[in-house]
């Protein structure tokens, strides 16, 4: 595990007229700050990233389809610098995935159909406030 990431397991309730899927609760000790939420798609076997964040804090849900998120530790006083972690998230496994800031992520879509995520932000969106790489910056194999 990478220093910081926290994985929450989210409550799903079964209703024959539709689900109720939990995402994020204030009283929740993973919750920070809220600044936006949004959804990002990804389509089976694309990827994005490798992208770094200096302030902004993720909490990353999958409601529909199925993501695998890889995070790149490169902090040089962290414990788990150096390492890969990877989650898939999924209606099957259904958590959320917290992200500090200071660390790497790509994600890429391995369901089929539509890979969709929540992704409830601790700040507004802030394009110098975010570092992007390249695929082939980091000695990763993707699927």
């Amino acid at each position: 595990m990478i220093d910081g990431v926290i994985v929450t397991p989210l409550k799903r309730i079964f209703n024959e007229k539709g689900d109720i899927l939990h995402a994020l609760k204030y009283s929740e000790e993973s919750f920070s700050h809220f600044g936006e939420a949004y959804f990002s798609t990804v389509n089976m076997d694309d990827v994005k990233g490798w992208k770094k964040h200096s302030e902004m804090i993720l909490n990353l849900i999958v409601p529909t389809g199925a993501i695998k998120f890889v995070i790149y530790d490169d902090r040089d006083l962290s414990a788990s610098k150096g390492i890969f972690q990877e989650v898939v998230i999924s209606p099957e496994n259904y958590v959320r995935l917290t992200i500090p800031s200071k660390v790497w992520l790509a994600f890429q879509g391995v369901g089929d159909g539509v890979n969709m995520l929540l992704n409830i932000a601790s700040i507004e969106h802030d394009p110098t406030e975010s570092v992007n790489y390249d695929l082939d910056e980091f000695d990763y194999t993707w699927d």
